[in-house]
């Protein structure tokens, strides 16, 4: 599973007499669908409710801050920490990943 830049992309829909939305996919890469169930535990659903809202968003200020890539999830580290406040206590959570550019081959 990879991705093409924008010319190839091009050039292979010229050949095969494809629209430019078939351009557009070729160009987007490939990511794992997720087939578990949504998880009961309320501490873990609360990560999964996270990410179903802001997972897009998260993307593509990774996207515009870093380019086309991922944060791996083999490079990182978290840190869960523990703010004060007078309204309730707050959770801080800290993930630091390594950034990893897509590649094409």
């Amino acid at each position: 599973m990879n991705s093409l830049a924008k010319e190839p992309a091009d050039k292979v829909c010229e050949v095969l007499g494809l629209s430019a939305d078939v351009s557009g996919a070729l160009q987007d890469f490939p990511h794992k669908s997720w087939d578990k169930l949504v998880p009961t535990d309320p501490v873990v659903y609360r990560f999964y409710e996270i990410v179903g809202v802001y997972g897009d968003t998260i993307k593509e200020i990774i996207k515009e801050k870093f380019g086309d890539g991922i944060m791996s999830a083999i490079d990182f580290s978290m840190d869960i920490g523990k703010e004060e406040n007078p309204a309730g206590d707050r959770v801080v959570i800290t993930m630091n990943g390594k950034f990893l550019e897509y590649k094409s081959w």
